[in-house]
């Protein structure tokens, strides 16, 4: 089977690097080394810290952006999912560093290559939304209890860290499951959500609003077993990391993986892959040729 390559709108790292501390050259060499995973675009993807390094990291993701040669994944902004967040679904984030999201708070990190933001909607103002919407950056609910998805564009790895699937009265999940018009990331790599819970969201969604991504680690593809991520200390058992307290702190698949993974439940469509061109309006790049196990077996680009 042949497919497009791979997009990576949400992922924090991998090969023992960390969007959060990476420098210019760790970028470009995680950029280099992805490109051969069959992964053609990345949104690196920031999680909550100060200001001053979310301003730091985001001038050198910028910088590496402007010094890219053909044969790296194209990184193509900034997913920037810390600060604005619910302190009620923090997850592995430090809720010490959260702010109200105003548009004077915005302003305190802004920058044109940010292109993502993930955000609690229930705590949002009304004036960020539109400043936001003015800019074209693309606002997924994530980290939050909120139902109202009026502004945004999707839900940031549906069913974690937001409000569940409820019989009586509203939540995040069910809001992102009965919302045609907007776009539901999910993590499909066996641990963040259970078969049927996938099943559900494939049974619901239209199959155009379906977003594949990883939301992976610093040590995933490495040799990483004990690192500190969102100030927490994180420890990779050979399957999935938590904080000490037990708290899953991202995946440790990459979306090649993630796409072996559903393929042999015989849950995988190509479909999957396009709809992350649709929505960031990407042009087609590239080409993977997977053997019948869901290995790739060649990568043009």
């Amino acid at each position: 089977m042949k497919t497009p390559l791979l997009i990576e709108q949400h992922f924090h790292g991998c090969y023992g690097i960390d969007f959060n501390t990476a420098s210019v050259d760790e970028v470009l060499f995680l950029a280099r080394k992805l490109l051969g995973e069959g992964v053609g675009y990345i949104f690196p993807t920031l999680v909550t810290d100060t200001v001053e390094n979310i301003n730091r990291q985001i001038k050198i993701i910028k910088d590496a952006a402007n010094l890219q040669s053909s044969d790296m994944a194209r990184i193509c902004g900034i997913h920037l999912e810390g600060i604005f967040l619910n302190p009620e679904k923090k997850g592995i984030h430090n809720a010490d560093y959260f702010m109200i999201p105003t548009v004077d708070n915005f302003k305190l990190v802004e920058d044109d290559f940010i292109k993502i933001i993930t955000l609690a909607p229930e705590l949002t103002k009304t004036e960020l939304f539109i400043y936001l919407k003015d800019k074209g950056i693309k606002i997924q609910a994530g980290h939050c209890v909120g139902a109202d998805l009026t502004y945004c564009d999707a839900t940031t790895h549906t069913y974690n860290a937001m409000s569940g699937i409820t019989h009586r009265g509203k939540s995040t999940a069910l809001s992102a499951l009965i919302n045609d018009d907007i776009y539901t990331e999910i993590i499909a790599d066996g641990v963040h959500v259970s078969d049927d819970a996938l099943k559900l969201l494939f049974k619901t969604k239209q199959m155009n609003k379906i977003l594949l991504i990883s939301d992976c680690l610093p040590c995933t593809h490495s040799e990483v077993k004990e690192f500190v991520f969102a100030g927490s200390k994180v420890y990779f058992d050979g399957v999935k990391a938590t904080s000490a307290s037990g708290t899953i702190a991202g995946s440790t698949k990459l979306l090649p993986d993630i796409v072996k993974i559903l393929a042999q439940k015989d849950m995988f469509s190509k479909q999957y892959i396009s709809n992350s061109y649709a929505y960031h309006n990407l042009e087609l790049r590239g080409e993977i040729e997977w053997d019948e196990d869901f290995n790739i077996v060649k990568i043009s680009y």
